[in-house]
């Protein structure tokens, strides 16, 4: 038997997810909606939180993974009533700033690039090469479209037409949930969705994000000197705390450092 004390009053408790990286599925290491899921989940249940609180530092990634981890916060939010607050470090651009954007406010340190609203697809063309060394390229297939954007061949225009066809699509989901979510915050005088990023004082000014501010003293000012934050991250894999690697691991944290140094990080 429990004894409640009448003048006992319990700590507020602040969950808090850490969310760094690109945004890939099978990817180890990247953020995805299969590896957040259960993190995510046990930081809206567990212990009835005042509030969830996401630290990002993301440059982006799969628009798909982008949807399914802020649809789930949001679904979650709204089901157990529970404020959500995004604190950027680095970086939330891209699929990061979708993230971001599931929140309902986000805060940033003042040296913190934010937005880049945009999709974008790169590859490289090898055909020349390929006819330079005498080697010929062979493709069969079943469909006419089956072959689209084949590296190994001559670019065709209509492969490039329907590309941009659909990169157009992913950008209209993006621009409307960034509306929806920004509702009355954002400046409908600025070109906000060309792909661009700024520091957070330029960002506050369009409305992206709503201050600045770091997470400690911001949760104590929003919930008192003494709320308990409940830190919830993802544990490495065994053999990454030995320091073992294997060519996957590389080659994704190579992809990842390149999308943090589009943004000069």
């Amino acid at each position: 038997m429990r004894l409640k004390l009448p003048f006992f009053k319990k700590q507020p408790r602040v969950a808090v997810i850490r969310l760094a990286g690109s945004i890939a599925a099978g990817t180890r290491g990247s953020l995805s909606d299969e590896a957040l899921a259960p993190l995510i989940e046990r930081a809206f249940r567990k212990g009835k939180p005042k509030a969830v609180a996401l630290i990002l530092n993301s440059p982006g990634g799969s628009p798909v993974q982008s949807a399914l981890i802020a649809s789930r916060i949001r679904r979650l939010a709204d089901e157990k009533q529970i404020p959500v607050h995004a604190f950027v470090e680095d970086v939330a651009a891209s699929g990061g700033y979708w993230l971001a954007a599931a929140a309902d406010d986000i805060w940033a340190d003042g040296g913190s690039i934010i937005g880049s609203i945009g999709v974008i697809s790169a590859g490289f063309g090898a055909h020349e090469l390929l006819a330079r060394q005498g080697i010929e390229r062979r493709v069969y297939t079943a469909g006419t479209s089956k072959s689209t954007l084949d590296p190994f061949q001559k670019e065709k225009p209509a492969d490039v037409t329907r590309l941009k066809g659909l990169l157009s699509e992913l950008h209209t989901l993006f621009i409307a949930h960034v509306q929806t979510r920004r509702a009355g915050k954002l400046d409908d005088t600025a070109e906000l969705f060309t792909g661009e990023f700024w520091l957070a004082g330029r960002a506050l000014e369009l409305g992206l994000i709503d201050g600045i501010g770091h997470v400690e003293p911001k949760l104590k000012e929003l919930y008192g000197e003494k709320v308990r934050l409940i830190r919830y991250g993802r544990k490495k894999p065994l053999l990454s705390r030995f320091g073992a690697q294997v060519l996957e691991d590389g080659v994704a944290a190579l992809e990842e450092r390149a999308q943090f140094a589009r943004f000069g990080l």
